[in-house]
């Protein structure tokens, strides 16, 4: 590569081969049904069990019923019972230490970042109509 061309790129060439696998054919063949093999003895393994059904459990077809007081105790009032055991978890230790929960907005005074430090008493007043002291202002 002469001096010049130190600093331009050259394309660069990549012979790729396929892939050709260190195992002989016989070897795959025999990986391959080995692997067929186990998945039949697996699926010949998970048939179910045959077993007797336990006694009082053949024949009968007791059903149980949920009457609708029953239904909203489980579906309406088990979800409300547990959302107030959350809240009364969370809430309950600040309680005791005595925090407030609820930010107080009442109190508290107005800032005004990056303004002066002694309030609106700081800044110029205008002196007149043309003045630019003591605010904003804008032209159309």
């Amino acid at each position: 590569m002469p001096a010049s061309m130190g600093d331009t790129l050259l394309p660069v060439t990549t012979h790729v081969s396929p892939a050709r696998s260190s195992r002989s054919p016989r070897a795959r063949r025999t990986g391959r049904a080995a692997a067929l093999a186990a998945g039949a003895v697996l699926a010949l393994l998970a048939a179910p069990a045959h077993a007797d059904v336990p006694e009082g459990w053949g024949g009968q077809t007791e059903h149980s019923s949920l009457d609708v007081l029953g239904a909203l105790g489980l579906f309406v009032g088990a979800p409300l019972l547990l959302f107030a055991l959350i809240a009364v978890a969370v809430y309950l230790p600040a309680m005791v230490r005595g925090e407030k929960l609820l930010p107080d907005h009442s109190a508290g005074e107005v800032q005004w970042i990056g303004g002066p430090r002694q309030g609106v008493a700081e800044l110029p007043a205008p002196d007149g109509d043309d003045s630019r002291a003591g605010g904003a202002s804008g032209r159309w």
